[in-house]
């Protein structure tokens, strides 16, 4: 599954909290391009990531890192 990351709308968004989550979910992904795309994120940069598996945990994770997320599929 396809999903666009949109903006963080936290007051003080953990870095390492995001980039921890996206080597979590997405697929394919190691630390060092996971802090990178943290860094576009927070600068207000769409990014996309493919999730599979437990979806669920990822929906989870995204909204308690107050991360706007959009399906692509």
């Amino acid at each position: 599954m396809q999903i666009k990351l949109l903006s963080c709308t936290a007051k003080r968004p953990d870095k390492r909290a995001i980039s921890k989550m996206l080597t979590e979910v997405a697929d394919n992904m190691d630390s060092s391009l996971a802090t990178e795309l943290t860094g576009y994120l927070l600068e207000g940069t769409e990014i996309e990531i493919e999730v599979s598996g437990t979806t669920n945990a990822a929906f989870r994770a995204l909204r308690k890192l107050d991360i706007d997320y959009e399906i692509m599929e």
